[in-house]
């Protein structure tokens, strides 16, 4: 599935949402002013006006390229299409299968993370490892209410509708499918890997 114009991967100390490097054509489009906090705009460096938002806003799976596309034009999601998988998110996906990632993990990731009206970490309930489903939440925008909100023109504030909730998995779903092209339908037996490391070497 396309994502836009392939990019060189950034690979920084520190991932902040708010960063740009716009001579690559990787922006920002959360806006500055809060209040009211406005849906996407302009990208926050530049000031260039590169996103389509009511299409976007659209939520049309059958325009899913031009999404992906839009969304691959912000630093912070071209980062998590282009960021390898550490190994302990590719071996959660491996002992899950794709079948349980598509009909009961993602789903319920999504619910339990950004379904609700106020998440007790909001903003931080979504780490930058450890499952492919974060990678995927980063890279399509249904990490925190907030970019759900200027991405996907849902409001904060109000719980998700099942069929918000199942609008954001299939953007999840199809970044996975993307992405873990191979993955196993069944779950594999992967060993730990505490399993895997060299022995310690013996002292005197």
């Amino acid at each position: 599935m396309s994502v836009g114009v392939a990019r060189p991967a950034f690979k920084p100390l520190k991932l902040k949402c708010t960063q740009t490097d716009c001579a690559s054509d990787l922006h920002c489009f959360l806006q500055k002013t809060q209040k009211p906090r406005p849906h996407g705009g302009p990208c926050r460096s530049c000031g260039e006006d590169l996103i389509d938002f009511p299409r976007v806003q659209a939520r049309d799976l059958r325009d899913i390229s031009n999404t992906f596309s839009a969304l691959a034009k912000e630093w912070i999601r071209h980062e998590f299409w282009e960021r390898p998988f550490d190994i302990r998110a590719l071996n959660h996906a491996r002992r899950k299968g794709m079948r349980a990632l598509r009909e009961q993990e993602v789903f319920k990731r999504i619910r339990q993370s950004v379904g609700r009206v106020h998440h007790p970490m909001e903003g931080r309930q979504t780490p930058f490892e450890g499952n492919t489903i974060f990678y995927a939440q980063h890279a399509v925008a249904a990490c925190c209410r907030r970019c759900v909100e200027y991405w996907h023109g849902i409001p904060s504030g109000v719980a998700l509708t099942d069929a918000e909730v199942a609008y954001l998995s299939a953007l999840v779903l199809l970044y996975l499918q993307h992405r873990l092209e191979g993955l196993n339908e069944e779950p594999m037996k992967v060993p730990p890997l505490r399993a895997t490391r060299s022995p310690r070497p013996v002292l005197g």
